[in-house]
């Protein structure tokens, strides 16, 4: 079976691994010179970074099986550890390495800064949230949600809304509280206490899957196409090229220019992250500070005193040039003077996951195109494990396809 994936980010290289590992004659369409989308590296001023800061956790579970299919061992690749969520201003939650949901339930009961009564309050808030299986009666805005659910204290402004900006790449007041609440569902709500961990990564991001891919995609006979930015795809050609399937796996700005009758229309949020480099033996007590404040930005501790802080949505941060920007976060992360800095911005890193958002399937009006893409995977928010599960289905719809009579 002849198949073309166009796109080589997560989603299109998880379509291209499960195609190829079942035997289909794969060609890779990427308008780029490297694979990974919005979670590849860069090389800046002789330093590779990643084109965003991104965090993953245990509950990426279908991402961790896809590096581990290329090669790429999670075991190495990343530092887990147990979830924590601390700021600067003496709030901190973390998660024991105790089997779930006693590692939440202790978490939330030792969280420094928050009153018993808060506590117990949003105890038992969450378990009514998890005896409804993470199903809201109807979608509305975090706020909404919370303030329905009286959570109106330090836990919401430290703990909920941070929370949904990193996850959802959109503020609580414009976010959905469904897609919020799925993704308690597999982390803080998930029966596996592994699902909680935080993933850092120990190396930079093309090497977590972009890279491996490829390269065990070349050596199992997958043909690539980089630098090639397709023009167009009419009855599964691909310019000009006949395939028996054509899997689309472009970010949603870009599906209309291909495929103008996908309904692919979104608002879109920003992401920024400000790299600032200090001396070697620079380093947190935990890898992962909230520094809050005018923009609400984390902080990632990378090694050998180089930080990555990554700044979610639509803000007033976005009016500062790189270098006040920069020097906002310098001064919030209260570590003296950086070396060397540099930001990174991507203007439209994500959709705005808001309430009732309608998204497109996957499945179209012609059997052998299938999309993919995280904006496809409707149970989650633009998030790189909603990519690769949306390139794997992708994948496992053309090949059941294939398989019925004609």
């Amino acid at each position: 079976m002849k198949v073309a994936v166009v796109g080589a980010g997560w989603a299109g290289l998880a379509a291209a691994v499960d195609l190829t590992r079942r035997g289909a004659a794969v060609t890779l369409y990427e308008a780029g010179r490297v694979a990974g989308g919005r979670g590849r590296s860069v090389n800046i001023d002789g330093r590779t970074l990643d084109n965003g800061q991104h965090l993953l956790l245990g509950a990426y579970r279908e991402t961790l099986g896809l590096m581990r299919n290329v090669g790429a061992d999670p075991d190495a690749l990343f530092d887990r550890r147990p979830l924590q969520v601390v700021d600067r201003d003496g709030f901190r939650l973390a998660l024991p390495r105790w089997p779930a949901p006693f590692n939440v339930a202790w978490g939330l009961l030792t969280a420094a800064t928050v009153d018993p009564p808060e506590k117990l309050k949003t105890a038992l808030w969450m378990q009514r949230v998890k005896w409804r299986g993470f199903r809201l009666t109807r979608d509305e805005s975090v706020a909404d949600w919370l303030d329905a659910a009286g959570q109106t204290g330090v836990l919401r402004k430290k703990l909920w809304e941070p929370l949904c900006l990193a996850a959802l790449n959109t503020p609580a007041e414009r976010a959905s509280a469904q897609l919020f609440a799925n993704v308690l569902r597999d982390s803080l709500g998930s029966p596996r206490r592994a699902d909680t961990d935080l993933l850092l990564p120990r190396v930079p991001f093309g090497e977590l899957l972009p890279e491996p891919a490829c390269h065990w995609l070349t050596a199992n006979g997958a043909t690539l196409r980089f630098g090639h930015r397709v023009r167009s795809i009419n009855d599964a050609c691909v310019d000009g090229e006949a395939y028996d399937a054509v899997i689309v796996a472009v970010a949603p700005q870009h599906i209309g220019a291909l495929l103008p009758e996908i309904d692919a229309r979104f608002d879109y949020e920003p992401i920024a992250t400000v790299y600032l480099q200090f001396a070697a033996n620079t380093r947190l007590a935990f890898p992962l500070l909230h520094l809050g404040g005018n923009t609400g930005a984390w902080a990632v501790d990378r090694g050998n005193g180089l930080f990555g802080c990554a700044i979610s949505g639509h803000g007033d941060w976005e009016s500062l040039s790189d270098e006040a920007l920069a020097a906002e976060i310098e001064t919030a992360l209260g570590l003296g003077p950086a070396g060397w800095h540099q930001v990174i911005r991507e203007k439209r890193a994500t959709f705005c996951s808001r309430p009732q958002l309608t998204r497109p399937s996957h499945i179209t009006a012609d059997p052998r195109l299938v999309l993919a893409g995280d904006y496809t995977w409707a149970d989650y928010p633009a998030t790189l494990e909603g990519a690769v599960r949306s390139g794997r289905r992708a994948a496992a719809t053309v090949l059941q396809s294939a398989s019925r009579p004609a």
